[in-house]
């Protein structure tokens, strides 16, 4: 079993069936979770010395957090909709209430708070930046759900389509050098939906001397964590791939490098669009 796959389990009490921390995973920065709620179910928690963006990947919840409410929050029914999600950004020492209408998969993005002194605040999908990227095999539809350009602490998270046969991040990219302005440090994890659900995504973590080189199957609801090194994903011919991905490091800025080998696939073609790096 490889060390840099997450594997869901059956749902606990509270409903959580994945969970990723700084401890388990051998890092610093980022933790992820994923609940699966039935109708009715609450999940209630304190961000403590965190900060939390709750994405609700699929159904229908009323959200407290930090003395707001927002009742009924939720768009797509299944994450294969393809619609920008609802989310909610929580900054460090606030409690916050998720409660399901519906069946409800819910993720918990976190890493650390720096006192930055945010409100909690809703992320409505019009808020959602949607981009196409790439071109041909490596086209895929990137959606922003806290970019570098919204105000969050340390928290960069972002999800992203990949069409049956399709490559994503990809030409491959790493951020695993605190090294500024060239590159940033920054931990990742991708939480992989494959559909059908009974398909497979793969995905190669690489580094320049190979002391890491591992080529992952990815099922349906597994995770997996990039500590460094280059990462793209591969959707295989008839299932769709999704994931989620939650970035942080000691500067929330994304600069990434290229492996040099494959930089050559950037130049577009002339009849093609522009091709746009990473995700």
């Amino acid at each position: 079993m490889s060390e840099l796959i997450a594997r869901p389990a059956e749902p606990d009490e509270a409903g959580n069936v994945l969970r990723i921390t700084p401890a388990s995973a051998g890092w610093t920065y980022v933790g992820f979770e994923v609940y699966r709620l039935k109708p009715g179910q609450t999940l209630e928690r304190q961000t403590e010395a965190q900060e939390a963006c709750l994405v609700l990947l699929s159904g229908l919840a009323d959200a407290e957090a930090g003395g707001q409410r927002w009742p009924g929050i939720g768009k797509r029914m299944d994450i294969f909709e393809g619609t920008p999600p609802y989310s909610v950004y929580v900054p460090e020492q606030q409690s916050y209430r998720i409660t399901a209408v519906t069946d409800v998969e819910l993720a918990v993005c976190l890493a650390p708070g720096l006192g930055g002194g945010l409100p909690a605040r809703l992320i409505a999908p019009e808020r959602v930046g949607v981009e196409p990227r790439g071109y041909g095999s490596m086209t895929r539809r990137v959606q922003n759900i806290l970019p570098e350009s919204e105000p969050a602490d340390s928290l960069l998270v972002v999800e992203v389509f990949t069409p049956a046969g399709n490559w994503s991040s990809y030409p491959p990219h790493k951020h695993d050098q605190d090294n500024l302005p060239a590159e940033s440090y920054l931990e990742e994890t991708y939480y992989h939906r494959v559909n059908p659900g009974k398909g497979f995504a793969v995905q190669r973590v690489y580094t320049d001397d190979r002391s890491l080189d591992e080529t992952l199957t990815v099922r349906d609801g597994e995770a997996v964590l990039v500590p460094r090194g280059y990462h793209p994903v591969s959707a295989a011919p008839g299932y769709d791939s999704y994931y989620l991905n939650v970035m942080a490091g000691p500067v929330r800025t994304w600069k990434f490098h290229n492996d040099p080998a494959h930089e050559w696939l950037f130049p577009k073609p002339a009849s093609s669009p522009e091709p746009k790096e990473e995700a």
